[in-house]
C-alpha cells in the first residue's frame, strides 16, 4: 500500500517503521507544521495514495477526514478526543463518498477484551450486589483523560448492565506507562477484576494497518471493532 500519515510523533513514527518494514510506502507525511494546509490543497497531495492513517491531534480531524474524503483516500483514524464531532464527520464522508475506519483503541487484544467485559457484565447484570468501576492508566504525554478506550468500556458497561448511572472511571497519567485497563466489579463479600496491560505501542500499530488493508476502498464509515468482526467471521469464530 501507498500510505499517507497525519501525525509524526512518536506513534507516527512507529506506524512509519512498521509501515516500511511490512513493504508498504510512505507517500505523505503531515505534521504540524501543516496546520493551515486546507482541505482542499491536502486532498491534492493525497491523490494516489491507498490508505492514510491518523494518529495526529483532535483539531485537525474535521480537516484531514474532509481531505481524504475528497481524494478517495480510506483514512484510518486512531486519533481519539474528538467523538463530540460524529455527526460532522459521518456527514463529510457521506457528501464525498469517502472511506472512514475510526476507533477508541486499534490494538487486536484490547478489541477482544471489549468482548470479554461485555460478557462479563451481562453475567453481573443477572446478580445484584456488584458495583462495576473502570481504572487506567498511561504516559504523563496523553493529553485526554479518560483515555478514550476507558469511556468505550464505560459504554458497553452502561449498556450490559441496562444502568442509566456513570459507572466510576479513575485515570492515572504518568512517566511512560504504555496503557493499562482495570475493569473490576466489587461487592460486600469479593471482588473480581478484568485486566489489559499494553507491553507496548506495536499492538495499536498493527491493528492501524490491518484496518487500512481491510478498509481500503470500501465507502462508508466502520468502526474497528466491525472490522475485528470481520475477521473473526472469516476464520470461522463467533465474535
Amino acid at each position: 500500500m501507498r500510505l499517507a500519515l497525519f501525525g509524526h510523533g512518536a506513534m507516527g513514527r512507529l506506524v512509519e517503521a512498521r509501515a516500511r518494514a511490512g513493504g508498504h510506502e510512505i507517500g505523505l507525511v503531515v505534521t504540524s507544521r501543516d496546520a493551515d494546509t486546507s482541505a482542499e490543497e491536502l486532498a491534492e497531495a493525497l491523490r494516489g495514495h491507498d490508505a492514510a492513517i491518523d494518529f495526529s491531534v483532535a483539531a485537525a480531524v474535521l480537516r484531514n477526514v474532509e481531505a481524504c474524503a475528497r481524494a478517495g483516500v480510506t483514512l484510518v483514524e486512531g486519533t481519539t478526543g474528538w467523538h463530540d464531532q460524529m455527526e460532522d464527520v459521518r456527514r463529510l464522508v457521506a457528501e464525498h463518498g469517502g472511506s472512514l475506519v475510526y476507533g477508541a483503541n486499534f490494538s487486536v487484544g484490547v478489541n477482544l477484551f471489549y468482548r470479554i467485559v461485555r460478557r462479563a457484565a451481562q453475567l453481573f447484570a443477572a446478580v445484584e450486589g456488584y458495583e462495576p468501576f473502570i481504572e487506567e492508566a498511561h504516559h504523563s504525554r496523553k493529553r485526554d483523560a479518560p483515555s478514550g478506550t476507558a469511556l468505550k468500556l464505560q459504554a458497553i458497561l452502561r449498556e450490559a448492565l441496562r444502568v442509566e448511572r456513570g459507572v466510576s472511571v479513575a485515570s492515572t497519567r504518568a512517566g511512560h506507562i504504555p496503557g493499562t485497563h482495570r475493569v473490576g466489579f466489587d461487592s460486600a463479600v469479593d471482588q473480581i477484576t478484568l485486566t489489559h496491560q499494553a507491553r507496548s505501542r506495536e499492538g495499536f500499530v498493527e491493528g492501524a494497518l490491518l484496518a487500512a488493508r481491510r478498509m481500503r476502498g470500501t465507502p462508508g464509515v466502520l468502526e474497528f471493532s466491525e472490522i475485528l468482526d470481520q475477521l473473526i467471521s472469516d476464520r470461522g469464530g463467533n465474535g
